[in-house]
């Protein structure tokens, strides 16, 4: 279960949507919404109001050998309760 979230996603566009209570992550690509919201409310002991998920992919690259393969990902914008808060996110 814990395999499900690979790391947060900390960006300047994403610390705007912590603002909202709105949380992003980098998942497991086989993962589906309820395992998403499972792991994220076992682990950081919050109430999930929602999820919404994305499968990314990353630019090729160029190199003197040819092109190099694209690296799909997921992520995950996890939506609290109102009132709930992860202090991950929060500059420490």
């Amino acid at each position: 279960m814990y395999y499900t979230i690979k790391r947060p996603l900390v960006t300047e566009k994403n610390s705007l949507l912590a603002e909202q209570g709105i949380f992003v992550f980098e998942v497991d690509k086989a993962a589906s919404k309820i395992e998403i919201k499972k792991a994220v409310e076992k682990f950081f002991r919050v109430k999930v109001a929602s999820v919404k998920t994305a499968v990314c992919r990353n630019k090729a690259r160029r190199t003197r050998m040819g092109t190099s393969k694209v690296r799909y990902w997921k992520k995950a914008m996890v939506k609290l309760a109102p009132g709930q808060k992860i202090s991950l996110f929060e500059g420490v």
